[in-house]
């Protein structure tokens, strides 16, 4: 016998309780994705509670057994069968929104939160409300008393990174700022659930796999299907062979469903797509009549076949909206989806013209365009464009009224001061999609007018002055150097930016090589943006600025930008700063130039942007040689803390000199993974797996090894890949210009899916692939990440940092000359192998 009721978290933890996740149960083991898209369901029900504080959002069910050691200790204590992955998500937030609290309003809201959510202060005993799997809990306790060690590298250190990020960011957020006590009322009272608790002697596992094992479920777009015919009782034949299989010829299923949202989104931007069957149903409950719902399924009909063109442009009939909307398909993003239907009917209606339309789709394509070249691909990118169709003037043509609703608030269409700025400054090659990245090249490309077309699957995207420098490329920006500039800290402002990249089928062939030897090759190209660089005598910082802004004013001329009433300034993206210093482990710093070319600024601006304004971890930012700034200071007069004693208890190791060891220092790529910038999936790259010497891509890997490498250094990875394969392993390679080689233990076909420990990289990288690992079988378990970076440490010449296990960092292949590197390389990666293959699943 069980009793199952709708709930809330308020109603969970408020008074004495205690939920323990049993010990066989998985350790917590929600990733990013899990958190953002809670995170924008609490946002969103926030905002609406506004208007309905009686509204909900249900996220799931919890199945709760009583505690078989319940005693008369006068606390109600429950095993977590079901639901533990919600219920410690949901406590790591309330400690995150704690501490945020706490700092930035009242510190009267610590002992408050805790109280009512999260400890049972008068119950010694039975303190925490929530109690993790063992292997979970030290973490847990860290962030629930707010340690130095809150936030680590572990999973549950990244869930309070992540909620405190996004907190940080809302907060800098001058036009859009959280209401802290709207979200607050959210979490723990609009978080609806359904509580199943099973009474004592039930089968609890019985219970969970008949709520689990529902076998397939009807799509949204079979349950609308039902729902019309079940009103069609005369008529439901006739429409169905007239209207209705027309309609499933042209759009699959999932297309059907896209297809009855979109029709929703209209007029209610709100809803989610998962609500489309339930949000259908409520509207046409209101037709009565069998010709009412008739009418339904004809509009939907029509509108099917504009949804048809929109997915596939070829059979679009004019040339510039078949352009236009190739190249929206080609952005690959559907939030543009409900206007292009909206823009395809008002011409079908006669509304609209086709130059119209196709001027519209301009500005949306401009409007992508320009927010990736600021660094704002995609903030707040989907509530802006499933709201135009609603909120756009309705008193001006349709490409105007859609330029004129971009224009205004907080929506990131950048006018031409901000790209001439962003240009110079901001790290391109780490926004956005990569496939993004390559379109805009690709696109700027062909505004040359070049009757050479441009082969974009033969291209990739080439880095003029190399990520791995030579000496004759430091000597040659060390000419460039300005003050005390660093060498690294002015090859980081540059080297990732839109002046210094370009397109070429080349990309392995010219990697670091000198500019001599790349203006050479680039001579050779067709491509005009090749012709331009080749062109130059030298290649530093005055050269990729006067390309630079050169590629700029070729922006602003190929894409309109907003109306004047965006203004005519710039902005520098302080929130991305605090996103991504939020997210930094304890354990781990990073430079002030790594800061500045994560954002696009300058180190002593963002020096004089963390003394005076308050930012999260401020005190983890470091001069590049990994000492504390003379000039730093709390912009809180209420702290007091030693930053240096702080980041000591926080992990980081100083030497005699007072500098931070840099193997725990978080490097500009590193903070823009932290920062939740699209990092680019290998395991989407991969080729097949080597199969002897005859094969093109082993061949190649070797050749740019053995071109890039020194002879003992390419000869020490080749011996360590043929030990790989004597374990048993497999090489795959990646599909790039740089041919990286995978070590294969698992392939994609085992049940469990392909795990790989690491990858290399011919240009001198043998890179860790913690991030890959952590979702991946055994090695999902943390417990084995450090014990493989426990092992990998003991290399002669590695040391890689603890707060790095969610990273993807790496050492130099240049160790491996050494023979006893070798010898211990190979036997960890045997453990690495073993544990693979033995794991029983």
């Amino acid at each position: 016998m069980v009793t199952a009721q709708e709930t809330t978290l308020r109603e969970l933890l408020e008074g004495a309780k205690q939920y323990r996740v049993p010990l066989y149960q998985r350790t917590y083991s929600w990733t990013e994705p899990q958190h953002k898209r809670l995170w924008e369901d609490i946002r969103k029900l926030a905002e609406e509670r506004v208007q309905n504080p009686r509204l909900t959002h249900f996220i799931g069910s919890l199945v709760l057994a009583p505690n078989p050691t319940n005693g008369p200790a006068g606390v109600s204590q429950f095993l977590v069968v079901d639901g533990q992955q919600r219920l410690t998500t949901l406590s790591i937030l309330l400690c995150a929104l704690r501490d945020h609290r706490a700092q930035h309003e009242e510190p009267g809201h610590r002992d408050r939160i805790d109280q009512e959510y999260l400890i049972n202060k008068w119950k010694p005993a039975h303190r925490l409300k929530l109690v993790p799997t063992q292997a979970d809990r030290p973490a847990y306790e860290a962030c629930l008393e707010s340690t130095p060690q809150a936030g680590g590298s572990d999973q549950v250190g990244a869930a309070y990174r992540y909620f405190t990020a996004q907190l940080a960011a809302g907060a800098t957020d001058s036009d859009d700022p959280l209401d802290l006590e709207r979200i607050e009322d959210a979490v723990i009272s609009g978080m609806a659930l359904v509580s199943v608790v099973a009474q004592a002697g039930d089968n609890v596992y019985r219970i969970f796999e008949s709520l689990n094992n529902t076998g397939l479920k009807l799509t949204q777009a079979d349950l609308l299907r039902n729902y019309l015919f079940m009103r069609l009782e005369n008529r439901g034949e006739a429409v169905y062979d007239s209207l209705w299989f027309p309609l499933q010829k042209q759009l699959n299923s999932g297309e059907l469903e896209q297809l009855f949202w979109l029709d929703l989104i209209h007029r209610h931007p709100e809803v989610k797509q998962t609500d489309t069957y339930t949000a259908q149903q409520a509207r046409l409950n209101g037709l009565h009549t069998e010709a009412e719902i008739e009418a339904e399924v004809r509009r939907f009909c029509r509108l099917g076949g504009l949804l048809r063109i929109i997915l596939h442009p070829e059979e679009e009939g004019d040339p510039e909206v078949r352009r236009r909307l190739t190249r929206l398909n080609a952005w690959d993003t559907t939030t543009a989806h409900p206007l292009l239907l909206h823009l395809l009917d008002r011409r079908a209606q006669g509304a609209a013209t086709s130059s119209q339309i196709a001027a519209a789709m301009l500005y949306v394509e401009s409007f992508f365009v320009r927010r990736l070249v600021v660094g704002r691909a995609t903030a707040t990118v989907g509530r802006t464009l499933l709201r135009v169709v609603k909120e756009m003037p309705t008193d001006l043509p349709v490409d105007e009224a859609v330029r004129a609703y971009l224009s205004v608030g907080r929506k990131y269409y950048a006018n031409d001061a901000s790209v001439r700025d962003a240009v110079r400054s901001i790290p391109f090659y780490l926004n956005g999609r990569a496939t993004q990245r390559k379109l805009l090249l690709q696109w700027l490309e062909e505004s040359y007018g070049s009757k050479e077309p441009v082969a974009p699957d033969a291209l990739t995207i080439e880095h003029v002055m190399p990520q791995s420098p030579t000496a004759e490329w430091r000597q040659t920006l060390g000419e460039d150097l300005q003050g005390e500039e660093s060498f690294a800290e002015a090859h980081e402002s540059l080297v990732h930016t839109l002046g210094n990249l370009t397109l070429t089928g080349y990309n392995a062939e010219l990697s670091n090589s000198s500019f001599l030897v790349k203006r050479t090759q680039l001579a050779k190209s067709g491509i005009s943006l090749n012709q331009e660089i080749a062109a130059q005598k030298r290649w530093g910082r005055p050269e990729i600025h006067a390309r630079a802004d050169a590629l700029a004013e070729r922006i602003i001329a190929t894409w309109p930008g907003p109306t004047e009433e965006a203004g005519n300034r710039s902005e520098v993206p302080w929130d991305l700063m605090h996103k991504a210093l939020a997210a930094l482990p304890a354990g781990s710093w990073t430079a002030y130039g790594d800061v500045a070319a994560l954002i696009g600024s300058h180190p002593v601006s963002v020096g004089a942007r963390l003394a005076s304004h308050p930012a999260p971890n401020a005190h983890r930012v470091l001069q590049v040689e990994g000492t504390l700034s003379q000039n730093f200071r709390w912009p809180d007069p209420v702290r007091t803390e030693d930053p240096f004693e702080l980041l000591r208890a926080e992990g980081i190791e100083f030497d005699k000199y007072g500098r931070a060891s840099q193997a725990q220092r978080i490097g500009v790529e590193e903070l823009a993974h932290l920062a939740g910038m699209p990092q680019q999936d290998a395991s989407k790259h991969l080729s097949r797996p080597r199969s002897g010497r005859n094969d093109p891509l082993d061949d190649r890997f070797v050749e740019q090894l053995r071109d890039l490498q020194e002879p003992k250094v390419a000869m020490g990875t080749l011996l360590v890949l043929e030990a790989w394969t004597n374990l048993g392993g497999m090489l795959f390679y990646g599909s790039g210009g740089e041919t990286s080689c995978f070590l294969m233990a698992r392939g994609k076909e085992h049940e469990l899916g392909n795990i790989w420990p690491a990858a290399i990289y011919p240009s001198g990288k043998f890179e860790l692939v913690f991030q890959h690992l952590s979702i991946r079988p055994p090695f999902d378990d943390i417990a084995l990440r450090e014990e493989f970076r426990r092992r990998l440490n003991e290399l002669p010449g590695v040391k890689i940092a603890a707060a790095k296990l969610a990273l993807r960092p790496g050492f130099p292949l240049g160790v491996l000359e050494s023979e006893e590197a070798r010898a211990r390389l190979i036997e960890h990666l045997g453990w690495f192998y073993q544990q693979t293959v033995n794991f029983d699943v």
